[in-house]
């Protein structure tokens, strides 16, 4: 019996077959005459501006080239053109070598990669097939920092900031505790719009009016944070970073420390619970260092902003320790209670998320030996 699940998913594969014949059509028009002339056909026959155009018809020749593999997903339904783009955008700045063989490396794994997964282990395989590259790419972004306004309509504006990741994950923390703070409070303003107008207060008001620095977290190995060695390492809500970015975030004099004490064996922090419904402080700090992020497979929100989800609820006998709780992020915490949706939790903190039709979706915590690892 055919489910409405599997006609979504056959349309969604034909869909994204479609764009990648639709790219393999326009790289044949682009060898057949000059690139200006074919962004501007491309312009025209999709109803694109000219440099959407150019972003497609750029696409279009570097699967047709140099990401032969890329383009061989999107055949067989695996990703759309957005997530295609991102692994073009992220091997952009490097040699056609070299985005070759991170192609190659992908093989095997592109089905259920959302398109910032993909983004974060490209950056990954570029890290450690070329460390040397990848550490003058990421010193030219750090230098082509830009700030950008973008007028939109009915009085609104959009603000665009590019710049080093430790600076916009404090940024954004920061914003993110004064909202917080706001909300305990009784304001009833939505977390987005506190954010925001967290934001313009600390820009247009003069510092952060005594409060204290925004605290980013950041996993780096001893042996790497002493200079022993170069292994990558994490800014959670980012990815994986250079080992020398890490370090210089480390001993940046504005960094917040927090002392992790890791077990021998599992190199995961120490339990820190207590048996009661509402975890300590340091119980939640825990959660935060070994989850990283939401627990939800594809779902990279920083386990920070996250709620702490008994597994097994606590009316039922559920305990409030490292195995029973696990971090959700509101949006995948509410989706728990709808019909048809279970969450289940093995005996090591997996998670495992069954969908109303069926179908089952597993990934290990980043704490709990990710990918990478």
């Amino acid at each position: 019996m055919t489910t409405k699940s599997d006609s979504i998913q056959r349309r969604v594969a034909i869909i994204r077959y479609q764009q990648a014949m639709l790219l393999r059509d326009i790289a044949y028009m682009d060898h057949e005459s000059s690139r200006r002339s074919t962004v501007g056909q491309v312009a025209l026959l999709c109803s694109l501006t000219q440099n959407s155009a150019e972003r497609k018809t750029a696409l279009a020749d570097a699967l047709t080239s140099y990401l032969p593999q890329t383009l061989a997903a999107m055949e067989n339904g695996l990703i759309d053109e957005y997530s295609a783009s991102r692994v073009f955008e992220a091997t952009a700045c490097a040699s056609k070598e070299l985005a070759s063989e991170v192609d190659t490396r992908l093989v095997g794994k592109f089905e259920n990669r959302n398109a910032p997964a993909l983004r974060r282990m490209v950056n990954s395989l570029l890290m450690r097939i070329d460390p040397e590259g990848y550490e003058q790419r990421r010193k030219a972004k750090a230098a082509a920092r830009r700030l950008e306004i973008r007028h939109g309509d009915h009085g609104s504006s959009t603000l665009f900031a590019e710049l080093p990741s430790d600076r916009a994950q404090a940024l954004y923390t920061a914003c993110d505790q004064d909202a917080l703070e706001k909300k305990r409070q009784g304001d009833k303003r939505t977390m987005d719009q506190l954010r925001l107008d967290a934001l313009v207060e600390r820009c247009l008001g003069g510092g952060c009016g005594g409060k204290p620095k925004a605290q980013i977290f950041l996993h780096i190995d001893m042996p790497t944070l002493m200079g022993l060695r170069n292994n990558p390492a994490e800014l959670v809500g980012c990815g994986e970073i250079s080992p020398e970015l890490a370090r210089e975030i480390a001993f940046d004099a504005n960094s917040v420390w927090n002392r992790i004490i890791d077990e021998p064996m599992s190199k995961l922090p120490v339990d820190l619970g207590r048996k009661n419904y509402r975890p300590s402080k340091r119980m939640r700090k825990y959660l935060q260092v070994a989850h990283r992020t939401c627990s939800m497979p594809g779902c990279n929100r920083p386990a920070q902003y996250t709620d702490l989800d008994h597994a097994t609820a606590w009316k039922d006998g559920g305990r409030t320790d490292k195995i029973n709780l696990r971090p959700l992020c509101r949006i995948h915490h509410k989706l728990r209670d709808e019909p048809g949706w279970e969450f289940t939790t093995d005996h090591k903190g997996q998670l495992t998320v069954t969908t109303p039709d069926g179908h089952n979706y597993t990934e290990k915590p980043t704490g709990f030996g990710g990918y990478g690892q």
